[in-house]
């Protein structure tokens, strides 16, 4: 456990927030006090107040910028076709999340312990990234490229789908990521009644 420091000293609100992020990830968010993530940086808890009025909005932030983060760096080029477009997304899906699996674990298995205000501004960042796939999809089976019942479904299946990666990917495995990559392109437009080479 690192050194307790007295609360004169000062931090910065990304080291608390980092400490938070790996603690929540770990242990749970109900399970971390805010004296913990204290401990864990090495100063006291009054000093932690300084960055964040409480642990809500610890985790509110940590999700919101993870989400805001998300949707800027998310591309579509409509003037590709749909099957290109969504092979972009994939990849672009996979690597994201890939880099941050704390960010990621604590954005989909925390979202109960968010307050309702908190929770509805959440879903409204997720509801914008979902149509953001859901009109590559939607434009795929106008051109009849993609056949799907619901779009709309199929939107969240395929998210679910490509998030499940970070659960079990490891660098040092039998395939590496650009192969994965390319086996979930494959996977994601046969889900959607395409080929895998496309229209």
């Amino acid at each position: 456990m690192a050194r307790t420091q007295g609360s004169h000293r000062q931090i910065t609100a990304p080291k608390m927030r980092k400490a938070a992020m790996r603690l929540f990830a770990q242990h749970g968010y109900a399970a971390v006090s805010m004296r913990q993530i204290a401990a864990d940086i090495g100063v006291q808890v009054g000093t932690l107040y300084n960055h964040t009025p409480d642990k809500q909005t610890l985790l509110f932030d940590l999700m919101r910028d993870h989400m805001a983060l998300l949707l800027s760096k998310i591309e579509d080029r409509p003037e590709q076709d749909p099957a290109t477009r969504l092979d972009d997304f994939t990849r672009f899906h996979i690597r994201f999340h890939l880099q941050r699996p704390d960010a990621v674990f604590i954005a989909y298995m925390e979202l109960r312990n968010l307050t309702p205000e908190n929770f509805a501004t959440i879903e409204d960042m997720r509801r914008n990234y979902e149509n953001h796939v859901e009109r590559i999809i939607q434009d795929g089976v106008d051109l009849g490229i993609f056949r799907v019942g619901d779009t709309k479904i199929a939107t969240l299946a395929v998210i679910a789908m490509l998030t499940g990666v970070t659960t079990w990917f490891r660098p040092e495995g039998r395939l590496g990521l650009d192969t994965i990559e390319a086996e979930y392109c494959a996977m994601v437009k046969r889900a959607l009644g395409a080929q895998a080479d496309g229209p």
